[in-house]
């Protein structure tokens, strides 16, 4: 009696039973239901009816009120999980460092291991933020490339190499984002998957034929009219160390096929990441909550607006 069953919709599916010194677990098809086994109690379930919370190939959609924090929360801690977090300050994006480090330390991860791996041509500029226990700057000088489509489109070939590397050794996870925001609420490990990849904040309500694939054949990221299921958006996706590898693997690799045809995607990297996530669908989906531009206004399915755009003149930062 009083005995707790967890069916978490995860890339594990792993049903766990809670009893005194006593944990099991077995395969089960993804659902989420928290379940006390008691005939006094009627089911638990988190879910939601005003949006979509699977995709066709049963991967859950993430969003504010779909998972329960605290068992997720103690499921990793049980792994010993680390995460790596990678932003590129090149150039000007230095200036955004001190507010994303800052408000991360805040929100990221909380109580759970942190590297954040900062890629930047000026290793001096990156700020001195106070960490907590267990969380760690790790500064990777990279070169710089005189246009920011350059250095848009290099993000997938350095993320490729350092993951075989050093990432592969060092975390679990990797979380990979765009330096030019700041966490607003709690981004934690219901994030989590063998890979997973995060609806575009202009799309995620919009039909296909808007989506913004690269529409060219002779484009490597090219995707036809009547495929692909999302559009994500480049600026925050990640999964296990190999699972990242192997994305950013295939997809520095259509690049430079592209390269060599004189050939530039419409959407650089982003492009090339929805050309794979068509047909290598990702495991878990985060909503919009996790990266969100207030130009956009604040609609009422949002309910937290996790990870925020700020403000920025993009001329004076660009190419500078």
């Amino acid at each position: 009696r009083n005995t707790w069953v967890f069916i978490q919709s995860t890339s594990q599916n792993v049903l766990f039973s809670y009893k005194p010194q006593t944990c099991w677990g077995r395969q089960l098809p993804p659902y989420f239901l928290l379940l006390q086994c008691d005939s006094k109690e009627n089911f638990l379930f988190h879910r939601r009816s005003d949006v979509l919370m699977m995709t066709p190939w049963f991967a859950p959609i993430v969003w504010e009120g779909t998972y329960n924090s605290e068992i997720l929360n103690e499921q990793f801690r049980r792994r010993n999980v680390t995460v790596g977090l990678t932003v590129f300050a090149i150039k000007k994006y230095t200036v955004f460092l001190n507010k994303f480090l800052e408000t991360a330390e805040t929100y990221f991860m909380v109580g759970h291991r942190v590297n954040y791996y900062i890629f930047t041509d000026r290793p001096e500029e990156v700020p001195k933020v106070p960490l907590k226990e267990g969380r760690n700057v790790v500064v990777l000088q990279v070169q710089n490339y005189p246009r920011w489509q350059e250095i848009s489109m290099r993000r997938m070939e350095l993320i490729n190499s350092f993951s075989q590397q050093r990432f592969i050794n060092e975390v679990s996870y990797l979380v990979c984002v765009d330096v030019d925001m700041r966490f607003n609420d709690q981004v934690g490990v219901e994030i989590l998957s063998n890979l997973f990849g995060t609806l575009h904040p202009h799309f995620y309500a919009a039909e296909r034929q808007s989506f913004t694939y690269e529409r060219r054949p002779a484009s490597q990221a090219y995707v036809p009219r009547d495929e692909g299921d999302f559009y994500y958006a480049g600026g925050f996706f990640g999964g296990t160390v190999m699972e990242v590898y192997k994305l950013t693997k295939k997809c520095h690799e259509a690049m430079m096929v592209d390269k060599a045809k004189g050939i530039e995607a419409i959407w650089q990297d982003e492009s090339y990441l929805n050309k794979y996530f068509v047909y290598y669908k990702p495991t878990k989906i985060l909503s919009p909550e996790y990266l969100w531009d207030d130009d956009l206004g604040r609609p009422e399915i949002l309910k937290k607006i996790r990870f925020l755009a700020l403000p920025k003149n993009h001329a004076a930062i660009r190419n500078k």
